[in-house]
């Protein structure tokens, strides 16, 4: 606890520096083959300073998935307003918020998400608690308090969340596959955002009532 506390008081930078070059080698790699010597290379660090902030390599990891998870539920979740009821609507604004923290912090979103695909990952008990937590929040940001009024009478709206996430979430990651290699806090995204809300608009044609149109 004391090393994390020494970590927190950290020069914001060089914090940055360690916590990017970390979670970019766990991201790539998997726990099990992520180098320290790589983290402390790319941080340009000594190894001797990594352990001096953090006692083993379990240790950070640990406070990497931490770190990060708060980040996602500062820098994302408590940023959509969910007041908004139109679920088309809702998606289109945490998609963009999404997109703009990824802009700015790539290797996190890297890591988290590799983390919630590997199923072998042993997680202790308090950060399993704090990623059911994570999942259950996300899943209410964007389905609690929705308006299904808005939708065709005709449709099974369960399903129509569905493909409309599924279209929203192959957009999402064909525009990740675009970027790639690029600095993508130099990118201008307006063109992005034009081309995903005309998407958006024919998604709602397609399930919407005619009167919304």
């Amino acid at each position: 606890m004391e090393k994390i506390k020494t970590f927190n008081n950290l020069d914001k930078n060089k914090q940055t520096q360690i916590l990017n070059a970390a979670m970019k080698e766990f991201a790539e790699k998997g726990y099990e083959l992520a180098s320290t010597n790589k983290i402390v290379q790319n941080a340009n660090i000594g190894k001797g300073m990594l352990f001096y902030y953090f006692k083993s390599k379990q240790d950070l990891f640990y406070y990497l998935l931490n770190y990060s998870l708060d980040f996602v539920e500062m820098e994302y979740f408590k940023k959509v307003n969910t007041k908004t009821t139109d679920f088309i609507e809702r998606t289109k604004q945490a998609t963009k918020i999404k997109m703009e923290a990824y802009a700015n912090h790539p290797d996190l979103f890297h890591f988290l998400g590799n983390i919630f695909i590997d199923q072998q990952t042993k997680l202790p008990v308090p950060i399993q608690e704090k990623f059911e937590k994570f999942s259950k929040l996300g899943y209410s940001l964007l389905y609690d308090n929705i308006d299904t009024s808005l939708f065709r009478s005709d449709l099974e709206v369960e399903k129509a969340f569905q493909l409309i996430q599924w279209a929203i979430d192959g957009y999402q990651n064909n525009l990740i596959a675009q970027l790639q290699g690029k600095n993508l806090t130099d990118v201008n995204f307006d063109p992005y955002w034009d081309e995903f809300f005309a998407y958006l608009d024919v998604l709602k044609k397609a399930f919407y009532k005619e009167a919304l149109h």
